[in-house]
């Protein structure tokens, strides 16, 4: 296992730039521009000193070397939205995004797996039955009409649950050593705002899960009922154990490899489906920030979060591969 693991860490780093490579070079296509950059009244002398800066006067080579370079030295560029290092602006929204996307990704696979569970033990019931209809709409909803909707009936109609990140009142005297509003509240010791942070989380998380719950339940469905069609849970239930003990001890963790393929997928794709979900309930996570950037041309910002999201899902797929060799160690076996 130790073995398999190193293979896949040391490996990591050439796929990263070789992505980085395709993903700059995509970027370019259309050519380089400094609009974002530009202000009334610049001279001729002041664009071209703008173009050298960002080295956009070089072929498209040497400008990907230019960023590499200042990738090493942990510069991503600047960033014309918010007028400020990308770096940055990374450093101060990725804790907005990874608090909406581990709170996402919580419920979706819990739910998930709990839901595909229980449809597989209750096979063509109409507990099975109402399952599959939540699990379809789940897999089908677009995630913006289900975003507005929400936000129609829960915000403005009942009025239930808040807009955006937090209530500026309550988070005013909290310190935010970490910017995860949830750890903060927590480390303070303020019952008032955990409760404000997991309240404000209950609507875009919702959102955002959603759609992997549907994948989630059917998959663990499938793979469960597979599994339980098998002889070895025909000899476990022989020996007389349980139903449940057969599921839970035999049959489910076999399950579950095709099912963390898909759980890994999930997560990566909900991640990136931020973008939509922090625009509409004004979350200040990096995907509204980079709906900002692409309507404004701001290539600096798109290609490092671009970047960001790739890497995001080699990690994802790395512990996937690790999670198999965990379930079963015949895959570690063929690959090392």
């Amino acid at each position: 296992m130790h073995r398999y693991i190193t293979r896949r860490l040391l490996a990591l780093p050439f796929v990263i730039v070789v992505v980085s490579i395709l993903v700059f070079s995509m970027t370019r296509l259309g050519g380089t521009t400094i609009g974002p950059y530009l202000e009334p009244g610049m001279t001729d002398e002041e664009i071209a000193a703008l173009e050298e800066r960002f080295n956009l006067d070089e072929p498209v080579p040497m400008q990907y070397l230019a960023w590499l370079g200042g990738v090493i030295r942990g510069e991503l560029g600047w960033s014309a939205v918010a007028a400020s290092p990308v770096v940055d602006v990374f450093r101060s929204r990725i804790p907005a995004s990874f608090e909406l996307g581990v709170a996402a990704s919580l419920w979706a696979v819990t739910l998930g797996i709990g839901l595909g569970t229980f449809s597989a033990r209750r096979r063509n019931r109409l507990s099975d039955q109402l399952t599959s209809v939540f699990a379809v709409g789940g897999a089908s909803m677009p995630t913006f009409w289900l975003g507005i909707v929400l936000l129609i009936i829960f915000w403005s109609y009942l009025g239930w649950f808040p807009h955006g990140r937090s209530d500026f009142r309550v988070w005013a005297s909290i310190p935010h050593p970490t910017n995860f509003y949830v750890i903060d509240s927590i480390l303070a010791g303020s019952w008032a705002g955990l409760k404000d942070a997991v309240w404000h989380l209950v609507l875009p998380a919702l959102t955002l899960g959603y759609g992997a719950v549907g994948i989630v339940t059917r998959m663990m469905r499938s793979s469960l009922l597979e599994e339980m069609g098998k002889d070895y849970v025909d000899a476990a239930r022989a020996r007389g154990l349980p139903e449940r003990l057969v599921v839970r001890r035999h049959a489910r963790r076999n399950a579950f490899i095709p099912t963390v393929t898909v759980i890994g997928l999930s997560i990566g794709i909900m991640f990136e489906g931020t973008v939509v979900v922090e625009t509409i309930f004004g979350w200040p996570g990096l995907g509204s920030w980079m709906a900002d950037s692409v309507l404004s041309g701001d290539q600096a910002t798109t290609l490092a979060f671009v970047i960001f999201t790739s890497i995001l899902f080699l990690c994802i797929n790395l512990l996937v591969d690790v999670t198999y060799g965990y379930l079963d160690r015949r895959v570690v076996l063929r690959k090392t």
